[in-house]
């Protein structure tokens, strides 16, 4: 969704920031959307890449590791 700018009347694209390299993704056409994350409060937000990061940005390991976790204590405390 573009952004206005009501004082100067200027119409602006949504930028974006590679997950990869943290640089900003200044062409549309080369954001790729990943997944979204969800926040503690609030809607939370987009992942973006460049496309040629795509391939190379991993998800956050820290909700597989609290996964892991529960599914262990679940499996220890069933026995």
């Amino acid at each position: 969704m573009p952004l206005h700018l009501p004082q100067r009347g200027h119409t602006v694209t949504a930028l974006h920031v590679c997950r990869h390299c943290d640089g900003l993704i200044t062409d549309p056409d080369d954001a790729v959307f990943l997944w979204h994350e969800a926040a503690l409060s609030g809607p939370g937000w987009d992942v973006y890449a460049h496309r040629e990061h795509a391939d190379l940005v991993e998800p956050d390991p820290t909700p597989i590791r609290i996964l892991a976790r529960v599914l262990i204590a679940r499996a220890l405390s069933d026995g």
